[in-house]
């Protein structure tokens, strides 16, 4: 009989649980809740947190204006310091603050047309913006791993899909429009306020409230879905001709296992064929009661999952590109991800599942790898030249320090640049050698917000303030 992926691991966790004594839920030791934040600080402000819960603040005012003119007022009258924030899916602490937070989710949706470039308000959410744009027949280029975020937010931190012609989100901007500190309303593109526009398309959030985004869009395609799991050691080899072959390629190396699970999308023209719930969920609590069950022996832990996946069979879904490129992450986890020259990624990846099988048997979240096609905004992290990410993931129970002690220096010896949402302690300087064009931002930051109302404590250290 056929098995899926997700009866493959269940019901092998379940076996290897009663095997080794006591059931597998009974032989499981998680980790208890981390101990969440007092809901509200000594004036009654209100707790935030984020996705994760790694990052949280006490705002002393929290603002969702309607349209431009009311966002211009808060500007310049609101406490500072004012961070923008969408879903609260970034690691750092970019939208932290105990002055004024500021959510767009009153100014979402497509208003308009240019051609086939849509006029897309910058708090829509990207999982609303592909039915929106499908309506018109129409789709973004390409999609990011989640879909939770506000369109600002992902612009801001560079936020990317994978597929070795395909740019990250901001590159598909042609144009914006930026509401200054002071209030100051600026339409920008490539002709008009040039400097701007380049320093805008990522800007953290630094220079002021992105208010809406000429987006250029592509004809909504059918894309056929494969997901299937092989050696690790294949996976990198073929890696490079997947990355030339597929339109969309990633795969995810999950330490312990000598596994690594691959995911390729091309367009089609083949009837729809559904995907089916997703089974990312039930993968995790298997290999997180490998974990539990075996992390003190490598090789049995390895042994393992080899017999928990050799049942399970590849996946196909065919369906339109928004509804599956992005994938739903019930599970919490904190993450550091690094964009590396596309020469060096799969190096340093084989060093970083070294390393942690090395190092960290409590790790039992995949790595995943994917490839990003170059672009000219000022603080992309893909400026110049073609990079290869590689994202490393804590369950968010446990200890993640790892990540900057023992991963984070292998990503920076390689010449990675930080993903600017996810977990890192690249500051300044080092910044500055990475980015070619970072003095010039920072000029163009402090000519758009003289009095620094859009810093908080954590810009004010990655910019060196």
């Amino acid at each position: 009989m056929k098995v899926s992926r997700r009866g493959a691991l269940l019901a092998g966790g379940l076996g290897l649980g009663a095997a080794a004594g006591g059931g597998y839920l009974a032989a499981t030791h998680d980790k208890p809740e981390p101990v969440s934040p007092p809901s509200t600080d000594a004036q009654g402000h209100l707790l935030w947190r984020n996705w994760s819960g790694v990052q949280h603040a006490y705002p002393a005012a929290r603002l969702a204006p309607k349209d431009e003119a009311e966002l211009g007022l808060a500007m310049k009258t609101a406490v500072a310091p004012i961070r923008p924030v969408g879903a609260g899916h970034s690691f750092t602490g970019l939208a932290s603050t105990n002055g004024t937070l500021l959510s767009l989710d009153a100014m979402s949706g497509v208003i308009g047309w240019e051609g086939d470039a849509a006029i897309v308000r910058a708090g829509t959410r990207l999982g609303a913006l592909g039915p929106a744009l499908a309506e018109r027949g129409r789709a973004m280029a390409n999609l990011p791993d989640i879909n939770k975020q506000s369109l600002a937010g992902a612009l801001g931190t560079a936020t990317h899909g994978t597929g070795a012609t395909l740019q990250a989100m901001h590159g598909d901007v042609t144009g914006l429009r930026l509401v200054t500190s002071e209030g100051r309303v600026i339409d920008c593109d490539a002709g008009r306020e040039p400097e701007i526009f380049q320093a805008a398309r990522v800007s953290l959030g630094a220079l002021g409230v992105i208010t809406q985004v000429r987006l250029r869009t592509t004809a909504n395609r059918r894309l056929e879905r494969h997901v299937w799991v092989e050696s690790f050691e294949d996976s990198l080899a073929q890696a490079e001709a997947r990355w030339a072959k597929h339109r969309n390629f990633e795969f995810y190396a999950v330490p312990f296992t000598g596994l690594a699970a691959n995911i390729s999308h091309d367009e089609t023209d083949k009837p729809a064929l559904a995907r089916g719930p997703d089974q990312d969920s039930a993968f995790l609590d298997a290999l997180k009661g490998l974990r539990n069950l075996l992390g003190f022996a490598t090789p049995l832990r390895k042994a393992a999952a080899h017999a928990l996946l050799s049942s399970a069979e590849p996946e196909t879904a065919i369906d339109e590109g928004w509804k599956l490129l992005s994938t739903e992450r019930p599970v919490r986890f904190n993450e550091m991800e690094f964009h590396l020259p596309a020469d060096v990624q799969l190096k340093a990846l084989a060093e970083v599942v070294a390393t942690i099988e090395k190092h960290r048997p409590d790790v039992f979240f995949p790595i995943e790898v994917r490839r990003i096609a170059p672009d000219d905004a000022w603080l992309s992290p893909f400026q110049g030249e073609p990079r290869g990410s590689i994202a490393v993931h804590s369950h968010y129970k446990d200890e993640f320090a790892f990540l900057y002690t023992l991963i984070e220096p292998i990503f920076r010896r390689y010449g990675g640049r930080p993903h600017w949402g996810k977990l890192h302690s690249v500051q300044g300087d080092q910044l500055a050698a990475l980015y070619p064009r970072w003095k010039d931002f920072l000029k163009v930051r402090a000519e758009l917000d003289p009095r620094g109302r859009m810093l908080n404590p954590y810009l004010k250290g990655l910019f060196g303030v």
